[in-house]
């Protein structure tokens, strides 16, 4: 094969487009030319879609894949845990490429904000070459210094049911901590809700209440392990749904709120779900989905402790690896797959992520 085939973004709002690529002819040293097997529709290509982070166009999206390397460039030996690897393997990758060397990086630690961050979905315009830099296609040519994960034991519907969402919220909740016995609200059922909520009650959470909707992802939820649900479609009154809140965590509120929704509306109501010295992390807002009305008041009369989390560094796909390896009994993410679309669908599997009528929706080219 010469050519391939990807769904294109042309701009933001736009309907995807079928497009055809020439392949790499030369696969230089460090890298790999994959053939797709199933990319994930994360929550995060519909903000992208709707143009909440200034991204290029036309692009090819979609982080959250699992394919077979089809041809590997040379001193590509061993995957990023040091397991060897060839052409034939299955794998997965995290989506952002770390330079490791930035202020970011070295000086201050903060490696999802170094300065040189690229990644696959994201970043890269697809008519420049190698064209072929983000999931929704029949290829992806994974550049080198991409952190790369052979996968033995985990199936491509684990890893993209699980998707971003899972290494994000293990590097949310390593940032703030949950300690044990805590009460945890989580807002929001979709798959980083389920995520977080996966990781918290590994972590030791006492009591796990989630907030979102519909009827079918709470009753995920209960089967990931919630304890108690709170369906925004019943109540749908914030003064409602604090009153819950305060009945099911003994009248303080909760030690720790996570957000997971990517709604700014959710944020200052999540701050009203703390108990007095609670801590809030907000998680769900990769795009800019706007702003939203801040007492700070509230913050200070609770004694909050307010944090953020970026994107995810490629030990936590690690992490997330071996969590699902060793938890998949416990917390089935194979499962959240419920719609598959071929690639000449991708823009229909994009809108029923876009309209939250799938669990999880996925291209398999």
């Amino acid at each position: 094969m010469k050519t391939a085939k990807a769904a294109v973004m042309p701009d933001f709002h736009q309907p995807l487009e079928i497009r055809e690529f020439s392949l790499p002819e030369k696969i230089e040293p460090g890298a790999a030319l994959v053939k797709i097997e199933m990319a994930g529709i994360c929550g995060t290509d519909v903000h992208l879609w709707k143009g909440q982070l200034p991204i290029p166009r036309p692009i090819i999206m979609g982080h959250e894949t699992v394919g077979v390397i089809e041809r590997i460039g040379k001193g590509l030996e061993t995957d990023w845990t040091g397991v060897p690897l060839r052409a034939g393997d299955r794998i997965t990758w995290s989506a952002g490429m770390l330079c490791g060397h930035c202020y970011h990086c070295t000086v201050i630690r903060q490696p999802t904000r170094c300065l040189n961050r690229n990644a696959y979905g994201i970043s890269f315009n697809c008519d420049d070459k190698p064209h072929f830099s983000g999931g929704y296609a029949e290829y992806i040519y994974l550049r080198p210094r991409t952190a790369i994960f052979k996968l033995t034991d985990v199936t491509p519907e684990a890893i993209t049911g699980a998707g971003c969402a899972l290494v994000t919220a293990i590097h949310g909740l390593e940032r703030m901590g949950i300690s044990w016995g805590d009460k945890v609200i989580i807002q929001g059922s979709g798959p980083v809700g389920l995520a977080a909520l996966t990781v918290a009650k590994s972590s030791g959470a006492s009591t796990i209440i989630v907030i979102g909707g519909p009827a079918a992802r709470l009753q995920l939820a209960q089967d990931f392990g919630a304890d108690y649900t709170i369906n925004i479609e019943e109540s749908a009154d914030s003064t409602a749904r604090l009153d819950q809140v305060k009945r099911l965590t003994g009248g303080y509120g909760a030690d720790v709120v996570i957000e997971c929704v990517g709604f700014p509306s959710v944020v200052p109501e999540g701050f009203e779900m703390c108990r007095d010295g609670g801590k809030y992390l907000v998680l769900g807002h990769y795009g800019d989905a706007g702003s939203t009305p801040i007492n700070p008041h509230v913050i200070t009369r609770k004694q909050l402790t307010v944090y953020g989390s970026w994107a995810s560094e490629p030990r936590h796909m690690a992490a997330a690896i071996d969590f699902l390896r060793k938890q998949g009994d416990r917390f089935p993410f194979d499962r959240l797959v419920s719609h598959r679309f071929p690639l000449e669908q991708a823009n229909e599997a994009l809108q029923t992520t876009a309209h939250w009528i799938s669990g999880k929706s996925v291209i398999v080219p």
